[in-house]
């Protein structure tokens, strides 16, 4: 399908710093599988997780955007992934659900109020002629920090989040499954956002998450 290498207006895949950073990314690489794990591992470890810097501004989700920041969240950093590999020809969407992070900071917990996470975002990229999903969220830093394997991607199979940590425990719940889509369905992601939280606790400081540095 043509629209899925198709520029849109979060996927900017043709900007030219997006194009610029996938073909660095996948200089050298001799297929699409090699292409798309060197993509994820880029977008992986290019931004740092960071739930809060969650924002409103719809610019702040354009891939372009994105590209030029130090640390993102789940949302962008799935925009990023999508919009770099269609700018090397290989089609791809953005995939939503809400999941249920156990291993979540406490402080971020009593924050939002719960601890399911609204419009998790991954990227569904087409490789060789078939749909393999990849969540580039989490770098190996910090999944470190959690006790937790990261998540590497080999072009073929899914890399979605581990159900359990290292040790057994429960980890990432996938709960509700929000669907595949061309582009970042902002306000459908606002209104869901806005409906689920603000129940949470005011921040009584601005002190960081240390869970998150």
């Amino acid at each position: 399908d043509p629209a899925y290498l198709a520029p849109s207006r979060f996927i900017d895949a043709a900007h030219p710093a997006v194009v610029a950073f996938a073909r660095e990314t996948c200089a050298g690489a001799e297929n699409d599988r090699e292409r798309a794990a060197r993509l994820f591992l880029a977008v992986r470890e290019r931004l740092r997780y960071d739930p809060y810097t969650f924002t409103t501004d719809p610019d702040a989700y354009k891939a372009s955007t994105v590209l030029g920041q130090e640390r993102s969240f789940c949302i962008p950093k799935a925009i990023l992934l999508a919009a770099a590999a269609r700018a090397v020809g290989i089609g791809a969407r953005v995939g939503f659900a809400d999941v249920k992070n156990h291993l979540a900071s406490e402080k971020l917990v009593r924050r939002l109020g719960s601890d399911l996470f609204v419009f998790h975002g991954y990227a569904e990229l087409w490789v060789d002629g078939r749909p393999v999903k990849a969540s580039p969220a989490f770098n190996a830093s910090l999944c470190a920090r959690f006790g937790v394997a990261p998540l590497d991607f080999d072009g073929v199979h899914d890399a979605m989040l581990q159900p359990f940590d290292g040790e057994g425990r429960p980890y990432m719940e996938y709960v509700t499954d929000r669907g595949l889509h061309l582009d970042l369905p902002f306000e459908v992601m606002l209104a869901a956002i806005s409906e689920h939280y603000g129940r949470g606790e005011p921040p009584a400081d601005d002190a960081p998450d240390e869970a998150f540095r």
